[in-house]
């Protein structure tokens, strides 16, 4: 896993406007972290206490396996912005640099001849053709690393933090371990935890 260009957004006006319910002179309102900050961040998932952290943005780029991808999209608030694409380039890509160490030496050179060949082929619009590059597609191993570009919030990362953090996948406890290192995060999630 490898995670880059990150980028953190809204962190100090969130902690300001998390104080609105409250506040009867807005002008009180400051980026100041106080224990009710600490507190509303901490709150239970579901409870709509840690709402303020909807507006702490972050984007990052993230290099991780396709079974890591394929978990990811359960959670509806982290966009895929954009990505690499097997579909587009599954034949241009170095498919042992791409796999992670999990993945079988022996899948790897079984895909890579199916890729010589597909490569080698003059017309790839044949039947032949398109039955390969499916059969290639289709043979991708759940451990080959592909890089995405995501847009998310701390609310949905304390989420993702709850529940991952103890997960059998190595890729999710390594992903919330970065999690916990982002600006102000472990004070405002986790109450300084």
């Amino acid at each position: 896993m490898q995670i880059s260009n990150v980028n953190v957004y809204g962190l100090e006006n969130a902690i300001r406007v998390s104080k609105f319910p409250m506040a009867v002179n807005l002008e009180d309102c400051t980026k100041e972290v106080t224990n009710t900050v600490k507190k509303l961040g901490a709150s239970n998932i579901g409870a709509a206490h840690d709402n303020f952290l909807n507006g702490i943005v972050v984007q990052f780029d993230l290099r991780v396996s396709n079974k890591f991808l394929t978990e990811m999209q359960r959670y509806h608030f982290i966009d895929f912005i954009s990505s690499q694409s097997t579909m587009h380039r599954i034949t241009k890509f170095n498919l042992k640099e791409q796999c992670n160490k999990y993945v079988d030496g022996r899948i790897t050179d079984v895909v890579q001849e199916m890729i010589d060949v597909y490569n080698g082929l003059e017309d790839k619009s044949t039947e032949f053709a398109k039955d390969l590059y499916l059969k290639i597609l289709y043979n991708i191993p759940s451990g080959f690393e592909l890089t995405a570009g995501f847009t998310t919030n701390y609310r949905q990362l304390k989420t993702i933090l709850i529940q991952r953090r103890n997960h059998r996948l190595p890729e999710w406890r390594e992903f919330c371990e970065w999690v916990e290192t982002l600006p102000m995060f472990r004070e405002l999630v986790l109450g300084g935890e």
